[in-house]
């Protein structure tokens, strides 16, 4: 067998499964933005936010019931190396399980939504949880 032959084939093989785990991948990705956008109209916050990067942390600090220096630590924390990732990690983990308190939902329920998003936001979101914020915002 001419090895062009098998190059050509292993090509086209490996194309079609980067198109298939893109298919899929976006499809995590839509419902995951669906689960978020329903949540943020339970909030009252726009769902146009939900697609506008760093806005939609910033919003979530506020749906947590977090003051503005939240969000805005969320959002720098993001460009800083090695550091900031880990105090991005910490500030998303508590944000998350005080979305899942002001929603009626354990802390466990918040490490969901942190971890796996694209599973626990569209729970949150279509399911029958009412925002009612249990922490003020300053």
């Amino acid at each position: 067998m001419d090895t062009t032959v098998v190059d050509v084939t292993n090509s086209a093989i490996s194309q079609v499964v980067f198109i298939v785990f893109l298919l899929i991948a976006m499809g995590v990705l839509i419902v995951q933005l669906l689960g978020m956008a329903k949540v943020f109209e339970k909030a009252g916050k726009p769902i146009w936010a939900v697609i506008v990067p760093f806005y939609n942390l910033f919003l979530l600090s506020k749906i947590a019931g977090r003051p503005d220096s939240w969000g805005i630590m969320l959002c720098i924390s993001s460009f800083v190396p090695f550091v900031g990732s880990i105090v991005a990690l910490v500030l998303l983990i508590i944000i998350s399980m005080d979305i899942a308190k002001n929603f009626g939902k354990d802390s466990s329920f918040g490490i969901g939504l942190c971890f796996l998003p694209f599973v626990f936001y569209p729970i949150l979101g279509f399911g029958d949880a009412a925002y009612s914020p249990i922490i003020e915002t300053n």
